[in-house]
């Protein structure tokens, strides 16, 4: 999963310190290589690969050469990817310590309709939706 953010320090705080993925690469991509392959100009474009506990791979991509800012609030319905999912241990123990941290969620964690999970959505810095899963 790629995500793009708009500042490259406040998600890395995000995902790295309060989500705990693992930074596995990080690099500054641009040349004609990425050009070609991104359909855009002299793109420069700092590329974090971090990995969650369970091995899934996510990208934080930081256009230094084509910034771009939402035009308007993301909302979970909206067309394209609308979610990334991370299965948690203990779901209020981390919806308390990232509440804690400032982090805004959509509600509490529900049970599901068939008792076997308890989930919740919180927002990146960016507010892209990040569904937290404990299974029961």
């Amino acid at each position: 999963m790629g995500i793009v953010v708009s500042d490259i320090d406040k998600s890395l705080a995000f995902y790295v310190n309060l989500l705990g993925l693992k930074v596995k690469k990080d690099m500054l991509e641009q040349g004609s290589y990425i050009d070609n392959m991104l359909a855009l100009k002299d793109v420069q474009v700092r590329t974090v690969k971090m990995e969650a506990d369970d091995g899934n791979l996510v990208e934080l991509l930081w256009y230094k050469s084509h910034p771009r800012t939402r035009t308007h609030p993301n909302e979970i319905c909206e067309i394209g990817a609308s979610h990334v999912a991370f299965t948690v241990e203990n779901l209020d123990a981390e919806y308390k310590r990232l509440s804690e941290s400032g982090v805004e969620f959509n509600c509490p964690p529900q049970y599901s309709p068939d008792g076997k999970a308890k989930v919740t959505f919180c927002k990146d810095p960016d507010g892209t939706f990040i569904e937290l899963v404990e299974m029961l």
